[in-house]
């Protein structure tokens, strides 16, 4: 097992932290990535060399996703075969709450869990700054709508992770804070679980510490879930406009809802293809469509049924259908991101991390135990 700490520009919340993991547990490997905090912060990074860890610089700020990848690159080039738990520098992850996680992933190696991602998930209770309680809640409902899954927590970065799961890790696209929500999207997809464990919400001074950049750092973590929502809106207005038109000039439902599919089906199928997911380019244009007009077909059949049934039961024809479509998006976007425009096969994400994952430019002092 080892303890990842990605820092930037931190305070005495780091070493303080150190030496408290250090006196629960002496011998547990620690490597900490100093995310070009600068040559102010070296007696900061001084301090943790001098508690025995492994400390991994570079010399500009590369953003929290590329200081984990780049920590996770010197532990699989480093130290092969070794479970990791990530945990933040800022003081808001207890040490029990990280040996909590490191003993899920003892208990899942000992059931053969080689394929679970553990998350310290926390309950948002107490004195929890408004900023960081609406960004989880907003996170979590987005996340809900385009996937369908419910997760407490999606941007805890208290998390642990199998030796066999490192390889992806590096392959996930995001050098900053989206790279966290990516892992949580496309683990399904790569055919690895999600479990979550309860850990204590902490917040030190109302989080003073943090780094996150409210506008740019959340766009940058909705961008993936926003994609989708806004493709799904794009041709849900194709569809609506070209369903009210039908309607009036033909006055027949089931040609209404043919039309407007047809059309708003192959609009969402371009963009979802070339822009919403990263693997669609990648995949054969003809076979693709052929499994995503088959979906369209069988969510027609279903958006079908549930305007006919709605309307039965006394709503107008447009409200039954913005209805329909809201039931339908989360199903949507599950099959797509898990079967259409997934990557091909886990091998290829492993074999690209060798070729793209960040290297360390420099790094010091054995790692004990």
């Amino acid at each position: 097992m080892i303890i990842l700490i990605p820092a930037y520009e931190p305070d005495l919340q780091l070493p303080a932290l150190i030496r408290s993991i250090r006196q629960a547990e002496p011998w547990l490997p620690i490597v900490v990535v100093d995310d070009g905090s600068g040559p102010e912060y070296r007696d900061v990074f001084d301090a943790v060399r001098h508690l025995g860890c492994q400390v991994i610089s570079y010399g500009r700020n590369r953003g929290k996703g590329f200081a984990l990848k780049s920590g996770l690159g010197f532990i699989a080039d480093n130290l092969p075969g070794h479970d990791v738990v990530c945990a933040d520098s800022d003081g808001q992850h207890r040490t029990a709450d990280i040996l909590r996680v490191a003993d899920s992933l003892r208990e899942d190696r000992a059931g053969q869990g080689w394929s679970t991602m553990v998350l310290g998930s926390r309950k948002f209770t107490g004195d929890v700054p408004a900023r960081s309680r609406f960004g989880n809640t907003a996170t979590k409902m987005l996340f809900t709508l385009a996937t369908g899954e419910r997760i407490p927590d999606t941007q805890t970065g208290l998390r642990g992770y199998p030796a066999a799961m490192i390889p992806w890790l590096r392959a996930v696209r995001g050098d900053r804070y989206e790279y966290e929500l990516n892992l949580l999207l496309e683990a399904r997809n790569a055919g690895y679980a999600i479990r979550s464990v309860d850990i204590a919400t902490v917040y030190l001074d109302h989080n003073s510490g943090s780094h996150f950049r409210p506008l740019a750092d959340s766009v940058r973590i909705y961008a993936p879930l926003l994609k989708f929502l806004a493709s799904s809106f794009t041709a849900f207005l194709v569809d609506t406009v070209l369903f009210v038109l039908l309607t009036l000039l033909a006055d027949s439902l089931l040609l209404a809802v043919l039309g407007a599919r047809a059309v708003s089906s192959a609009v969402n199928f371009m963009v979802n293809r070339r822009i919403v997911f990263d693997n669609g380019r990648d995949r054969p244009a003809g076979t693709t469509g052929i499994r995503y007009f088959s979906l369209a077909a069988l969510l027609l059949a279903a958006n079908f049924g549930l305007i006919w049934a709605l309307e039965g039961a006394g709503l107008l024809a447009l409200p039954a259908k913005i209805l329909a479509e809201a039931i339908l998006l989360g199903i949507s976007f599950v099959v797509q991101q898990r079967f259409l425009f997934t990557a091909q096969a886990r091998g290829k994400a492993a074999s690209k991390s060798s070729r793209t994952g960040p290297r360390e430019p420099s790094a010091s002092t054995h790692i004990p135990g």
